[in-house]
């Protein structure tokens, strides 16, 4: 993997917003629906320890996103509107997770499925 793809230079996501985008250093315009970025939060408490993350339904006051840090080079911490920010999303893992038009078909998220930890 280019390590282009996997740097974020850009991130948008307006008060309000069901959906972040998220340009990365290779040109890619990536497409992230809250309910997809929250349905899989990759933390211990939503996922558990398994080695898989499975796709847990949000509820629709789980949806808004409150902030993005970024941590070290490698991942994005969000927080959520209702407190929750555990989940550590790491770049290689939202690449994986991109539902724009081109990604889409070849996602691993497009069926709910789940997802390894890698």
């Amino acid at each position: 993997m280019d390590p282009k793809s996997t740097r974020a230079v850009a991130i948008r996501s307006p008060r309000g917003a069901t959906v972040t985008e998220i340009d990365w250093a290779d040109g890619h315009k990536g497409r992230y629906p809250h309910e997809i970025l929250r349905g899989y939060c990759p933390c211990a408490a939503c996922q558990g320890h398994s080695g898989s993350i499975q796709f847990v339904p949000p509820a629709a006051h789980q949806l808004e996103v409150e902030k993005f840090d970024p941590v070290g080079r490698y991942a994005l911490q969000i927080t959520w509107f209702d407190g929750h920010d555990t989940g550590l999303y790491a770049y290689k893992y939202l690449r994986a997770l991109c539902q724009c038009e081109v990604c889409r078909p070849q996602s691993a998220v497009s069926a709910h499925s789940p997802v390894h930890r890698s």
